[in-house]
């Protein structure tokens, strides 16, 4: 295996979906490092217009290594926290990316597009008023998208049918029907009124958006309903098909025209930098008698925030960093993590209690999990 390959494991997982590919390709230009950055994980805050892939390109150059990899895609559309690993952290990112995500959305009532969101072409224009929405009929709406749901993902999104991404599929022009999954909606509210909106469909057609699907009887300037939301949910959750199915059970149909992702397990995009940010970081270390590299979270301090912390003696530390197992009573001393726990665990691994090893010296030994009567090392980070 490459060490390119080892630097994405999650890329393969989470992929670019079909308006990632026709969105316009921005390489930014940022400096590159004086040296390699720490084993680590960096909170960067991505702008609007880029792929995940590319803040992952940018950041390998400001890390001065190929050894950088994300826990979880964002649309180019969306903005906000995406978690990179850095060096040895790509390994980490496995049980990172199953972690509870908290997004900022609007979602527009009145039209569907192609893609659920507002880079796709508009499908149906049933339009939408306020006074559609008096009552509760709204919050019952909203209601009935909480809690654990099955959800079925957008048609163009990157999982895969018999082995092809279904937004390849729909771009082929295939008729794409994924499988209800079970996720899970801690929270689903609106942050602010219901704002009136006029959309003229001609303009949008000029725009290059196509209008000439069923709508329904629509012609010129279309009246929807914006809705700002707060999403807190399971890894897995697509916020589109959200948007999608609240128009659904409103009867008036519904897409996202704005994503932001504001948190990610323990971790807020409020600690996170900007590529700006971090290039400017970058460049004054460089000049420094001493560089260290794009400053990054140790392994020690993520490990605190996002897995219950197990203190261990030397010999059995010992024991971890040459792989042996433990008993599994010694999980039994371990401490709740010092931040806000979102659930981690890894989509790909059953979501199982996970532990972080200790030294006596506060090195970071290894990730444990409980295995019949044994805690075993499912992640060694300090071998011997």
């Amino acid at each position: 295996m490459s060490v390119s390959d080892q630097a994405e494991p999650v890329e393969r997982a989470g992929g670019d979906n079909d308006h990632h590919h026709r969105a316009r390709r921005c390489r930014p230009d940022v400096p590159r490092g004086a040296v390699p950055a720490s084993d680590g994980i960096l909170l960067v805050d991505k702008p609007q217009g880029l792929t995940s892939h590319d803040v992952v390109g940018a950041t390998r150059r400001l890390a001065a290594t190929r050894k950088v990899g994300h826990a979880g895609t964002l649309d180019p559309m969306a903005t906000g926290l995406l978690l990179l690993g850095v060096g040895r952290a790509t390994r980490f990112l496995t049980y990172l990316v199953g972690a509870d995500k908290t997004y900022a959305a609007t979602i527009r009532l009145g039209l569907e597009t192609t893609t659920e969101d507002a880079e796709g072409e508009v499908t149906a224009a049933h339009g939408c008023r306020i006074d559609d929405l008096s009552g509760d009929r709204l919050q019952k709406a909203l209601a009935g998208l909480t809690g654990q749901i099955q959800q079925v993902p957008s048609a163009v999104s990157a999982i895969k049918v018999d082995g092809v991404r279904a937004y390849k599929r729909v771009r082929d022009g295939q008729d794409v029907e994924l499988e209800a999954r079970p996720v899970t909606i801690h929270e689903l509210r609106l942050t602010g009124e219901p704002r009136q909106a006029g959309v003229d469909l001609a303009g949008t057609a000029a725009g290059g958006v196509s209008t000439g699907a069923e709508t329904d009887g629509a012609e010129g300037e279309v009246q929807v309903v914006d809705l700002d939301v707060v999403v807190s949910c399971s890894s897995g959750t697509y916020v589109r098909a959200l948007a999608r199915d609240l128009g659904q059970a409103l009867g008036c149909g519904a897409h996202l025209t704005a994503l932001r992702r504001t948190g990610v397990g323990p971790f807020d995009v409020g600690q996170a930098s900007t590529l700006i940010e971090l290039s400017k970081q970058v460049e004054t270390d460089a000049v420094t008698p001493d560089p260290r590299g794009a400053a990054t979270v140790p392994l020690e301090e993520v490990a605190r925030r996002c897995f219950e912390r197990l203190a261990l003696t030397e010999p059995e530390a010992r024991g971890l960093r040459h792989g042996q197992p433990l008993d599994a009573a010694v999980l039994e001393r371990a401490e709740a993590p010092e931040g806000r726990l979102g659930e981690v665990a890894s989509k790909g691994i059953s979501r199982q209690r996970v532990v972080a090893g200790f030294a006596p010296d506060g090195r970071l030994v290894a990730l444990l999990r409980h295995q019949g009567s044994r805690a075993r090392p499912v992640l060694v980070l300090d071998p011997a």
